[in-house]
């Protein structure tokens, strides 16, 4: 790391380039110069030549360089502070913000397949109708982010929060887990002489959504608090095939509520366990901080974080 000026120093001066700060904050809200490239249409060493100069004009370090991307630095975090509202204001101002835009373009979504359509993409339909357009993609919430950060999408669903200050992320919705199999089963287990629920299922088949079970293995920490012991007889990564398979008389499993209450209504499934203190996974929904150029963009997210106090 290259020594920094002790503190004092003043902060950036007036004349410095709207230019370099435009390409500041692009990587500050990006978290890589790469991303902040693609976003800005420049080559990366062009990037990389303007954050350099800005940090010149400064006397600053404004990113710590890490295998992958960046990392903000306390003195890009004041000056992010200070120059993200008077440039979003000015790129509206100039033609660039969400006002003069004859046409929106469309909102690109990623997440989860089985919250997207059980829930998210359900609730936007009365956007749809509207007019709003969606681009959507599925998958595991770290590639989605990282995919976030280099601007391909404008809104994650995301199962965890994400690290660090480049993305925002607020609460979305809360996901119970619930042990299940079909009725069958549950007889099954019921007729069991084991004195608990862990050793009765000892022989029924385990339907998983991966082969090293995450979510069966939180369930078995929170609710028993002991080691699952055991392999799937089948894996497969989509929870809407495992409820279909468990509702088929396959096995056992251990889904969210939102997506067999359904089949918990009918009867097709039964809950196998409804312990006092269930499983619960907080849902954030995530995008690059700042304003966004897409007006629709902001519909919804509004219409998202408006729905998912229901889910």
């Amino acid at each position: 790391m290259r020594p920094i000026d002790p503190p004092g120093t003043p902060a950036p001066r007036a004349q410095s380039d709207l230019n370099l700060l435009r390409t500041f904050l692009a990587v500050y809200r990006s978290g890589s110069f790469t991303a902040a490239a693609q976003l800005l249409g420049l080559s990366q060493p062009t990037v990389t030549t303007q954050i350099r100069a800005l940090e010149r004009q400064t006397r600053r370090e404004l990113f710590e360089r890490l295998p992958r991307g960046v990392a903000p630095t306390a003195v890009a975090d004041e000056l992010a502070a200070r120059v993200a509202a008077p440039l979003d204001a000015l790129a509206e101002a100039t033609g660039h913000g969400p006002g003069e835009r004859s046409r929106a373009e469309p909102v690109h979504l990623a997440g989860p397949a089985e919250l997207l359509c059980a829930r998210a993409l359900p609730a936007l339909a009365p956007l749809v109708t509207e007019g709003v357009r969606l681009r959507v993609t599925t998958g595991l919430t770290d590639p989605l982010l990282d995919e976030l950060r280099a601007g391909r999408h404008d809104l994650v669903i995301a199962t965890t929060r994400p690290r660090g200050r480049t993305l925002s992320a607020v609460p979305l919705s809360d996901e119970e887990f619930v042990l299940v199999a079909a009725p069958a089963w549950a007889d099954r287990v019921a007729r069991h002489p084991a004195a608990d629920l862990p050793a009765a299922l000892h022989g029924t088949p385990l339907i998983a959504y991966a082969e090293d079970l995450p979510i069966v293995r939180r369930y078995w920490r929170h609710v028993f608090g002991r080691r699952l012991n055991c392999r799937a007889a089948v894996s497969v990564p989509d929870l809407r095939a495992v409820l279909a398979l468990v509702t088929a008389g396959a096995g056992y499993s251990v889904l969210p509520r939102y997506l067999c209450a359904g089949e918990l209504a009918s009867g097709a499934l039964v809950l196998l366990d409804a312990p006092d203190d269930a499983p619960i996974n907080t849902g954030f929904l995530v995008q690059r901080p700042g304003t966004s150029d897409n007006p629709h963009v902001a519909l919804v997210r509004d219409r998202l974080l408006e729905a998912g106090r229901t889910w």
